[in-house]
């Protein structure tokens, strides 16, 4: 039976993205091996790595340039529409679309501190005042110091 093919990366392809996203420039198969070996027990083979992104290739994750015999792989999104997308498939299919549940979840799991409670209220009263402004979403902001 074949794999199914999902449009979002899995754990694997989205710690190359990683690796590809901090390097902020193309990489070959060799740099990527060196920065996953970094982490890998035992470590991981170069053909699984070339593997992986010919597959993150087909799958659109990447982009790929000849450089003599080899390539040259980049992300072929930017980190921030990934990570969004990827959270929105996640919203829909898990949850139902319920922002509510999601962050109930995502309280639970992570336990916030209390200072990034205080951040997550900043957070959402910018949000709530956006949008009765008619404003568009959710911004990248530096939290509000509160007190």
């Amino acid at each position: 039976m074949a794999r199914p093919r999902y449009e979002q990366p899995t754990p694997a392809e989205l710690q190359v993205l990683k690796i590809l996203w901090d390097r902020g420039g193309p990489a070959s198969v060799r740099d990527v091996l060196d920065v996953v070996n970094r982490e890998a027990d035992p470590p991981r083979a170069y053909t699984t790595v070339m593997s992986l992104l010919n597959v993150m290739t087909e799958k659109g994750l990447v982009r790929r340039t000849p450089q003599g015999r080899a390539f040259l792989y980049e992300p072929a999104a930017p980190r921030e529409q990934t990570l969004r997308s990827m959270l929105g498939e996640t919203l829909e299919r898990i949850y139902n679309g319920s922002a509510r549940l999601l962050i109930a979840h995502l309280l639970d799991q992570s336990r916030p501190s209390a200072d990034e409670l205080d951040q997550i209220r900043s957070l959402l009263d910018d949000y709530q005042a956006r949008d009765a402004e008619g404003g568009a979403g959710c911004r990248r902001s530096r939290p509000k110091s509160r007190g």
